[in-house]
């Protein structure tokens, strides 16, 4: 079992930043590859980014690329960890409320979905304002 919890959403203007937290707990926490998903009104959740167990392997969107950054923190056997996106030069659209994921096992798929992922938080919003 995981638990996460993220915390850093808010208010922004198009270009500031933000460093989003998600406080990871439980007996794989340190060997769990970790993603961060998002929401935006009206669509499906979609991926953003993704971190293996080592914090040496790491996957975007494409129109994240360049401007969010996702690392992690913890001891590999250790149950609490930090997993972090930094974003900078925020746009409207990304516009979302932002999802923390856990998954159970090392590594990521080329190509994320939600349905890999086994654990998820609550969630924290993102606004962008124009």
């Amino acid at each position: 079992q995981v638990q996460l919890v993220e915390s850093g959403g808010g208010l922004v203007q198009a270009g500031g930043s933000l460093r989003l937290s998600c406080a990871v707990s439980g007996r794989s926490a340190g060997r769990s590859a970790m993603g961060w998903f998002r929401q935006a009104p009206g669509k499906e959740r979609a991926f953003v980014a993704a971190i293996n167990w080592s914090g040496s392997e790491t996957l975007y969107t494409d129109s994240v690329k360049g401007r969010f950054t996702i690392s992690r923190d913890g001891a590999h056997d250790s149950r609490t960890g930090t997993v972090y996106l930094q974003m900078t030069n925020l746009r409207p659209e990304d516009t979302a409320v932002y999802y923390c994921a856990a998954r159970s096992a090392y590594v990521f798929d080329s190509d994320p979905h939600e349905y890999e992922f086994d654990y998820w938080g609550q969630g924290t919003q993102v606004t962008v304002s124009s």
